[in-house]
């Protein structure tokens, strides 16, 4: 007599177990049964009118357990590089109590030995040490740039191009050299420094921080006007990391104006009553740039010392240049007195003599 668990006509021949074995390779666990798309409705869902025998289930359904932890800790791990990844790409900015350094300046009257040469500026050119400088801002060539150790090839040129834009703002722009205009070179300054600019340009002092002069070339045009001729230009730009994450460019240049008495009129100078003469500037000028500074085309300014002549010692030209004009001569005074035993400031005054082969040579006869 069959069991309770066996077919009514007994267990079928040829089949130990009664055909358990058969079947065994298609029974399904339960994961399978759980990741199914359909799932049988019970009986009572089944009694509802147009019930389906089945219903679908939801792709991917989340369910505790070890499998969810550790997809939990592959987002959480995936999440982590990412963020680092990004964060190594994002450009560097300086901390928040980053600030640029004061410039400090030097400004030094070149005083002539005897009377200042005149004549057609061409001629004074032609037999001055400036014969072979060329003209304008083509006088301001840029080095070969080459990537840092934390700087690339292009942050490099950038840094270059701001120092010589700087350079021709400063020291070759007609509103500028006439004292008509400050802010071409306002305008590519770092915002930090914009105050002693201001302060430089509003009230010149000789003390190391606020000579207008240390910042750009200028002259009384009460007093001289340029003769004409473009700016004679020779010099050298070099560019080092002064720190990781600073750029640093030092540049060095002389640059040769023609000028002439501003009160002299045309008549004056066809009659030849009006010789123009040469003025000499030599500019060495150290230029930092962050990475802020390379992005919004800005410069600081870390020191500036400037020789200019021919100049009387006493010229006091922290405001504007006051150059010695055709046949004129040094005065025999010297710059004002300093006292060491004074408090306050210190008179940042000096001078020199301006040689004489810096001059242009005499005609031929």
């Amino acid at each position: 007599m069959a069991g309770s668990g066996d077919p009514p006509e007994g267990t079928p021949e040829g089949l130990p177990g009664g055909g358990e074995d058969e079947y065994r390779s298609v029974v399904f666990d339960e994961s399978f049964v759980r990741a199914a798309r359909l799932q049988e409705l019970s009986a009572q869902e089944r009694m509802g009118e147009h019930a389906q025998a089945v219903r679908r289930r939801p792709a991917w359904q989340p369910r505790a357990g070890p499998r969810h932890g550790s997809l939990a800790l592959v987002l959480v791990i995936a999440f982590a590089l990412a963020a680092a990844i990004y964060a190594g790409a994002r450009p560097y900015h300086p901390p928040p109590g980053h600030r640029a350094e004061p410039l400090r300046t030097a400004i030094v009257p070149l005083a002539p030995q005897g009377v200042v040469p005149g004549g057609e500026p061409a001629r004074l050119l032609a037999r001055s040490p400036a014969a072979q400088f060329r003209s304008g801002a083509a006088g301001i060539t840029l080095p070969p740039a080459r990537s840092t150790a934390h700087f690339s090839e292009s942050q490099v040129v950038a840094a270059l191009h701001t120092a010589q834009e700087y350079l021709v703002k400063s020291a070759l722009d007609p509103d500028v050299l006439t004292g008509e205009s400050v802010r071409p070179v306002r305008l590519l300054l770092d915002p930090e420094q914009l105050e002693q600019f201001d302060r430089s340009v509003r009230s010149p002092a000789d003390d190391g921080r606020h000579a207008a002069t240390g910042w750009l070339v200028r002259f009384d045009p009460r007093e001289v006007a340029l003769a004409g001729t473009a700016v004679r230009v020779r010099g050298t730009l070099r560019v080092e990391e002064a720190l990781p994450d600073v750029l640093q460019v030092t540049a060095d240049h002389t640059f040769v104006y023609a000028v002439r008495p501003a009160d002299a009129d045309s008549t004056d100078r066809r009659a030849g009553r009006a010789e123009s003469s040469l003025f000499t500037v030599r500019r060495q000028t150290v230029f930092r740039f962050d990475r802020d500074d390379l992005r919004m085309h800005r410069a600081e300014l870390v020191s500036s010392h400037v020789m200019a002549g021919p100049q009387s010692c006493s010229a006091e030209p922290a405001g504007a240049m006051r150059p010695l004009l055709a046949g004129q001569r040094a005065t025999q005074q010297s710059p004002r007195g300093t006292d060491p035993y004074a408090t306050g400031r210190v008179p940042a005054s000096l001078c020199g003599t301006l040689s004489p082969r810096a001059q242009p040579s005499a005609p031929a006869r």
